[in-house]
Formats: C-alpha cells, sequence, structure tokens
C-alpha cells in the first residue's frame, strides 16, 4: 500500500497536459471486441482503471500489446467464451461494458456484478432495456446478468429512461452490428459518448445525431479494425484549473479542448475563479482573489450537476474543495449521486465550514484556512478533491488509499511536482497483528 505526503501552501504554476479521457478510453477499448482485426487506439491514459479493463480483455482472449506510451493495439479475434471474470469485474464499474459488444459479435454475454465507486446507487436498468428493446433475453440475477441474442439483434426504437453515460454507450456498441436503424432516445451525448461514436463511425457503422441526446446507429454485419485517437480529460482539464486556483499559481494547461469546459468555467466562474483561453490552452492567472458571485438580489448561488451540456458530476466534488478557497458562500448540489458528498467530513477537519444539508446539498462558506491531516481518499473524485485541499493547507498532509487516486489521474504525484508541488509517493507502514 502507498500515500501521499504532501506539504501545502506552494502555489502550482507551470505548464501541462491532460491525460487521455478515462471515461472514452474505456468503451473505446471495449469496442475491440466488435471486430476480428486490430483496433489502434492513441492518446490512451496509463492508469488502473484502464489496466483493470485491460486484463479482463486479455482473460477473453484479447491479444494487448503497448506499441508506445501512449498507443495501444487491441485484436479479439481469438476471444473463445463470454463469460466475464468475476473476479476482474469487481475491480472496475466499466467491466460492464463489455456486455453490448459481446452481445453484439458472439450472440451472448455472461456479466459479473460490476465494480467502481461506492458514489451511489449505480442502475443497470438502462443498459438492460436497452438490449431487451433490441430483442436480447435478459436473465438478471444477484450473482450475474446473463444477456443472449442467438439469432442475433433487431431493428428498434427506444427511448433511455435516464440519459445514462454507460447505458447509452453499451446500447451503442450493441447497435453497431445489428442491422437496419436503431434509434437511442434520451441518449447522454458527453464528450465520452461522442468520441466512442465517432470511433464506431470509423469502424463502419453509420450514426446520425452525434453531439445530441437522439442518435441513430445504421449497424453493419461485420465491422473493421480502426486507428482512433482518445480526445483529452475534460474531468481532469477541470481539476488542474482548480489546483491552479486553489494554491495561487499560473498555470497553462494545453491541448484543453477548450469546446468541452463552458460549463465548468461558467460553474468556476461563480467561485471567482477566470481563466484565459489561447487557442485550445487554458491559462489560469496566478494570485487570483476568488470572490462567490452571488445571483442578482445578493442571493446565495448554487453550482449543480446534470447529464451534459450541465456541469460535469465529476467535477462536484473538486468544485467543493475549491469553494473552500473562495470568499462567500455556496451551494454545491449533487443530483447524479447520493454519497457522492460524503467526504465533506474529512475537508471539515481540515478546517473547512461546510454544512452538509442532506446527501445531495452541502453550503460552504469560504474563504477557510485549511491545515494538513491524515486522510484516506473514499473514491477517484474526492480523492482529487482532498488532494487540492491538501495542497493549499498549512502544513503536511497525507492521504491513503491513494489507489483510487490511481484509477482516474495518472501518474499525478510526479506531474505535481513537475508543477512545484511537495508531493511524495510513500509506502504505508505494514500493520502487524
Amino acid at each position: 500500500m502507498q500515500k501521499l505526503v504532501i506539504e501545502g501552501g506552494q502555489p502550482l504554476s507551470g505548464t501541462i497536459v491532460p491525460a487521455g479521457n478515462k471515461n472514452a478510453a474505456l468503451p473505446c477499448i471495449a469496442a475491440a471486441l466488435l471486430t476480428d482485426q486490430d483496433v489502434v487506439l492513441e492518446n490512451v491514459p496509463r492508469i488502473r482503471d484502464v489496466d483493470a479493463l485491460l486484463a479482463l480483455l486479455e482473460n477473453l482472449g484479447v491479444t494487448v500489446d503497448w506499441r508506445e506510451e501512449h498507443e495501444l493495439v487491441l485484436n479479439a479475434a481469438g476471444v473463445d467464451h463470454q463469460d466475464v471474470d468475476e473476479a476482474l469485474a469487481n475491480r472496475i464499474r466499466a467491466s460492464f461494458l463489455l456486455a453490448g459488444p459481446l452481445l453484439a459479435r458472439f450472440g451472448r454475454a455472461e456479466m459479473p456484478p460490476p465494480g467502481g465507486d461506492t458514489i451511489g446507487r449505480r442502475r443497470l436498468d438502462p443498459h438492460l432495456d436497452a438490449f431487451r428493446a433490441l430483442g436480447a433475453t435478459v436473465d438478471d440475477s444477484e450473482r450475474a446478468v446473463n444477456v443472449t441474442a442467438p439469432s442475433g439483434l433487431r431493428a428498434a426504437d427506444f427511448m433511455m429512461d435516464e440519459p445514462s453515460v454507460m447505458g447509452t454507450e453499451n446500447a451503442l456498441l450493441a447497435a453497431a452490428l445489428a442491422p437496419g436503424e436503431v434509434v437511442i432516445r434520451n441518449a447522454a451525448c458527453e464528450p465520452h459518448v461522442q468520441n466512442l461514436a465517432h470511433m464506431l463511425v470509423g469502424m463502419g457503422a453509420r450514426i446520425e445525431g452525434i453531439g445530441s441526446n437522439v442518435l441513430r446507429v445504421f449497424g453493419e454485419d461485420r465491422l473493421k479494425g480502426v486507428r482512433h485517437r482518445i480526445g483529452s480529460d475534460h474531468i481532469e482539464t477541470g481539476s488542474f484549473i482548480a489546483l491552479a486556483a486553489a494554491t495561487g499559481g499560473e498555470l497553462r494547461i494545453k491541448n484543453a479542448e477548450p469546446e468541452n469546459l463552458r460549463m465548468t468555467l461558467l460553474g468556476f466562474e461563480r467561485l471567482g475563479v477566470t481563466v484565459r483561453l489561447d487557442g485550445d490552452d487554458v491559462i489560469v492567472p496566478a494570485s487570483q482573489e476568488m470572490i462567490v458571485k452571488n445571483d442578482a438580489g445578493e442571493m446565495m448561488p448554487k453550482i449543480e450537476d446534470g447529464p451534459w451540456p450541465a456541469f460535469p458530476a465529476d467535477l462536484t466534488s473538486i468544485a467543493l474543495a475549491l469553494a473552500t478557497q473562495s470568499h462567500g458562500s455556496v451551494m454545491i448540489f449533487e443530483k447524479m449521486f447520493e454519497n457522492r458528498l460524503f467526504f465533506v467530513d474529512k475537508l471539515v477537519a481540515m478546517g473547512a465550514n461546510i454544512t452538509l444539508c442532506d446527501p445531495h446539498r452541502a453550503i460552504v462558506i469560504g474563504r477557510a484556512r485549511l491545515r494538513g491531516e491524515r486522510l484516506e481518499s473514499p473514491d477517484i473524485r474526492a480523492g482529487m478533491a482532498l488532494l487540492i485541499a491538501a495542497l493549499c493547507a498549512d502544513g503536511v498532509s497525507e492521504i491513503g488509499n491513494i489507489t483510487q487516486i490511481d484509477r482516474g489521474y495518472e501518474k499525478i504525484d510526479e506531474r505535481l511536482r513537475e508543477l512545484g508541488a511537495h508531493i511524495e509517493r510513500v509506502a504505508t507502514e505494514p500493520v502487524h497483528a
């Protein structure tokens, strides 16, 4: 086991490049199951969640080859079974993304319950409803989900009961090999969903409505290999903006794809954070005096998440940590997951002034002078929020359970040291009985 030891109070300044989008890389890796030809993915982040999904693919018979640091070659010609390993699936929520391509290409998938962050209930129903609409039979039990379509999938026009990101991705993956026209309504349209759709187009499927909540998929009997680039991670970019603003440093984030940051920047603007755009780069100016921008009538503002293009749920924890360093009061309203805010007690222990109103709402009163503490990372995004707090706190903090942070952020300690952070990764002491 390892932990991060952080000495706070150092402005983070310099230049950084965001990694490839984790939430795009995972469904694109799963899409390799749709063809027996080589799939080459560029700009793949080297993180634990990617490693976990690749282990699942290798167990199914997929060959996996890292040609370069971030270039991955996959070939699923040798897939010899469709039973997904339970122990490996328990490591990652995205294990369930294998259901769609296995069902589409081989007519069946046996899926154990997926793992992942404990940030609240994360329904599988949108996935299963999509498979049923496409003509599959679903046998759902506590131990496994068996999905079969021995006669193949069929054209369909269906409405998703919520714009589930992974549910939409699984529907796209299955529909890419379905005959005729498949219409997916109330679809998610996040950047990572769009990235997957463009990859499937490169493999031979025809998809209309990319970027909207109505997707029309014209599948093919057979898909071909493809070379595809994973886009920049807008969640990581948002995290770096918050890191720089909270510590008072000047940071240039290169190749940030600003088009995907509109609502993020609007939300951060309510906390008094300003940025400049220079082409595809985002520049965070140094020493910003962050003051919460009240609503009309001097009413308390709020930052609330929702389906794209609303403020991203994965940045809610980061926004909450950032709000502790802004002068004024703001409500953070997490609508998507009922356990996402259950890490705020750790920030309170560091000196933050936060009132947790209920599982979904917290009021933050800043600016708080934080102090170093010993902390545990409960999930990926809460771990980054704690890291932001530690970097602007007085004294030394320790963050344990950092495998959670490593699941979503590539070599975060090394990259932050290059920006001036005093941060070290050290082994934790073994516990003796």
